[in-house]
């Protein structure tokens, strides 16, 4: 099967029925129908229909390297700066469908799961590893499009630095057995956002494993049995799209995993039971530049629509001639020009790894990646502080098809548009920056890839300093 429709997704998804619990609630009945689920849903289906789109079949897929048949550019493994340049180019097409907001489009886990496909050699002749699980599974899903969730965290049942548990049942997911079926997983793991409305699920140890049943990875069909997924409550407003433009399309859920004896078929096990491989193997292989790669990109269309959202009120209200306002919006600019510069340059300084695949500057990324998450926040005060009391006075669909129409018509006009228009601009911006769907939003983009103080200590323990070192030194030593 080459690159799917968004019907057969969906189809695809309800027949699954996986085990999905909401507000203390089993889901039952097609999941593309309930609430929480049915905008994602319909936003996520519409990016597959962008595959079947004539004008941008170039852009949305590739002939596939086994069967020929067209299939997801995101699967695509890049051996040239060119592919990268086509990888990005995809995933911004993507973006654009939905502003940017869906951080778990399809291509974030397809551009995961290409990377560790690219970086198996690693894995070769290891204790424990099977190469060969990872480059069927990639195959497989690269040949039937298939969604995928992910989680990688533990509970956060002690932060402390030296952890262990210390309890009859596990709390982290563990693997309690092995037998001729495969390995058994018991416990649970946070926080697979999309839970329960995808293919399948991967799980991965991504380091600082202290005990080998700990470290593992997998996928595994999120109809599995035992596999359970226990939602949050869901930031959806409402299904207008007048009154939640955001919330009602791309309320991605975020779900806790628990794995309750769950049995891994060993077709399916990538590595368990080896602490050098849990720990070593996602900074060794090329998930990191990769998966920084698309998730720059998306985030670049993202600041695009805020910097769209910011103007329009701006306009809206008629307020450009202030200079404390021309400053708000060209820190949104100067973000958005970095951002760029950033993926760019990454792929102008890009590398072949020693396995022949193509790996976008790292060090770049990462500076990214400490960037974003620090201005994404303000991103939302700018919007707070121009809007002001603008965001507070959002009647709602119902208000404008009643009898108090001509009064919002009268006292909600502005200079740039009538009140409908303003309502409509206003009611946008709320959903980004102050409704739960926009807070989550934030906090998302705050710890997309973990904590900001964590990862600033690895830029500062990874990147190499010592040529500028050694620049001071040569002027000291100078007569």
């Amino acid at each position: 099967m080459p690159a799917i429709t968004g019907n057969a997704y969906i189809n695809r998804i309800d027949q699954l029925q996986p085990t999905v619990w909401i507000d203390g609630k089993p889901v039952t009945g097609k999941i593309s129908e309930h609430p929480a689920f049915k905008g994602i849903m319909k936003s996520q289906a519409d990016l597959y229909d962008l595959q079947h789109d004539a004008s941008l079949r170039e852009i949305m897929t590739y002939p596939s390297p086994s069967s020929g048949q067209r299939v997801g550019m995101s699967y695509l493994q890049p051996t040239t700066t060119e592919d990268l340049v086509r990888r990005r180019v995809m995933v911004q097409q993507w973006a654009k469908s939905n502003n940017g907001m869906m951080g778990r489009s399809p291509d974030y886990m397809n551009t995961v799961l290409m990377a560790l496909a690219s970086s198996v050699g690693f894995l070769e002749g290891k204790e424990n590893c099977f190469p060969e699980n990872v480059l069927a599974f990639y195959e497989y899903a690269r040949e039937k499009d298939l969604s995928m969730t992910h989680t990688f965290i533990d509970p956060q049942v002690n932060r402390t630095q030296f952890y262990f548990e210390e309890t009859d049942e596990p709390i982290a997911a563990t693997v309690v057995g092995r037998n001729k079926e495969g390995i058994v997983i018991k416990g649970a793991r946070l926080l697979a956002t999309q839970g329960g409305i995808t293919d399948e699920i991967v799980v991965i140890s991504p380091g600082g494993v202290k005990d080998a049943a700990n470290g593992f990875a997998f996928a595994i069909p999120s109809n599995s049995e035992g596999l359970r997924f226990v939602c949050r409550e869901s930031f959806v407003g409402s299904d207008s799209t007048f009154n939640d433009p955001l919330s009602a399309r791309y309320e991605e859920m975020d779900t806790i995993v628990v794995f309750d004896n769950v049995v891994v078929p060993w077709a399916r096990v990538f590595y368990y039971d080896n602490l050098a491989v849990a720990n070593n193997f996602m900074a060794c292989s090329s998930y990191l530049p990769l998966t920084l790669h698309q998730v720059v990109s998306r985030q670049i269309v993202k600041t695009e629509f805020v910097l769209g959202v910011v103007q329009s009120i701006v306009d809206t209200i008629n307020i450009s001639e202030y200079q404390h306002v021309q400053e708000k919006v060209s820190e949104i600019i100067v973000a958005l020009e970095t951002m760029k510069a950033f993926v760019i340059k990454s792929e102008v300084e890009a590398e072949r790894d020693e396995w022949g695949f193509m790996r976008p500057d790292q060090p770049t990324l990462q500076i990214a990646i400490n960037f974003f998450p620090k201005i994404y926040p303000r991103f939302t005060e700018i919007i707070q502080l121009l809007g002001a009391s603008g965001l507070m006075a959002i009647p709602t669909e119902h208000d404008f098809q009643s009898e108090i129409r001509k009064d919002l018509d009268h006292y909600l006009q502005s200079k740039g548009n009538n009140a409908e228009e303003r309502v409509k601009i206003f009611r946008l911006a709320w959903d980004l920056t102050m409704s739960a769907f926009g807070t989550r939003e934030t906090l998302y983009e705050r710890f997309f890839f973990g904590d900001p103080i964590k990862l600033a200590s690895q830029l500062y323990a990874s990147y190499d300093k010592e040529l500028y070192v050694r620049r001071v030194e040569d002027l000291l030593k100078r007569s």
